[in-house]
């Protein structure tokens, strides 16, 4: 093993807000990642305060690199900020998208949201072969079972939900990417066509990368489901949309978030804003679905959305 293989590169994108659950996936990821490889962990964030930030260089040892880079005034190319899906999003959201020409000393990398935790070992992840394709992800199984979202996929982004993945998990060929100028060509696609849509970086990245994706297995992104049978040993849990076990009770997989919630300073602090949550915010939550729902069948039934732009020839992807 060369020094450039045995280091794994490992982003993640937040704000202040998120800066307790990214501990969090820390503590988780650390305990159970092999100690045979070296980490990077850079962590693109748009507001921290030097408390978040002393917590989170915290975790920096002996095979833990921690670098943390903000990305203040380097997304002012888009221009479509009102078009942001129903839930809390932020311009965090479109990092992401810039990690590949931001970073051109790794080739390959692992994006991760902030919300979940790692039971399994993250170098297994990094360890699976992309060739030529531009990503790795897990099929979103999650909306499989919303016949709105399944419409919005399908005639909306031009899918088929078996092939529509989830990005909050990428396995990431960022020298493929960066050949292919991901960001360049976002930032055309959204400021050319403005494309309505309810998950803007998840729909792009599928849209662009479609046809060039490695499919994982749903161990490495389970996300919690209601009517889904509980998976035994999950290797990544992301608590996706709403399913947030600091907001609810009796959400999937919720066991392991506190399990790896008790071993860092935030505790107290998540544990607050369990209790703060109120009968108005899962109200709000609730209109905040119905709406993502609405909208969703809004833009499967418009002239002009992803799906009519590249399957008439309008545009092509990466």
């Amino acid at each position: 093993m060369t020094e450039q293989t045995s280091i794994i590169p490992i982003f993640f994108c937040i704000d202040d807000k998120y800066a307790p659950f990214l501990n969090v996936a820390l503590s988780s990821m650390i305990r159970n990642a092999s100690k045979d490889y070296t980490y990077h962990i850079i962590v693109l964030y748009d507001e921290l305060s030097d408390e978040n930030r002393r917590c989170i260089e915290a975790f920096a040892g002996e095979n833990v690199m921690i670098r943390l880079v903000s990305m203040e005034n380097r997304l002012s190319g888009i221009t479509d900020q009102n078009r942001l899906r129903a839930d809390y999003v932020t311009l965090t959201i479109y990092f992401r998208l810039f990690i590949p020409v931001m970073f051109p000393e790794y080739d390959k990398g692992i994006y991760l949201d902030s919300d979940i935790v790692i039971p399994g070992d993250i170098s297994e992840l990094y360890q699976f072969e992309l060739e030529d394709n531009y990503i790795g992800a897990v099929a979103d199984h999650s909306v499989a079972d919303v016949p709105q979202l399944v419409n919005y996929i399908e005639n909306g982004i031009g899918i088929e939900t078996r092939f529509y993945i989830n990005s909050g998990v990428l396995l990431m060929n960022l020298k493929k990417l960066r050949e292919a100028a991901l960001e360049q060509r976002f930032l055309e696609l959204m400021n050319t066509w403005h494309f309505d849509c309810i998950a803007p970086d998840q729909d792009y990245l599928n849209v662009m990368c479609h046809g060039k994706i490695t499919y994982l297995p749903a161990d490495w992104d389970a996300m919690p489901t209601q009517g889904r049978a509980h998976m035994e040993c999950p290797k990544l849990i992301h608590y996706n949309l709403f399913a947030k076990p600091w907001y609810y009770d009796n959400v999937q997989y919720e066991e392991y978030f506190w399990d790896y919630a008790r071993e860092t300073d935030y505790l107290p602090h998540i544990m607050d804003i369990k209790t703060g949550y109120s009968e108005e915010d899962r109200a709000s939550d609730s209109e905040c679905m119905k709406l993502l729902l609405f909208r969703g069948e809004e833009i499967a039934g418009a002239k002009e959305n992803f799906r009519t732009v590249f399957n008439e020839g309008k545009e092509k992807r990466l």
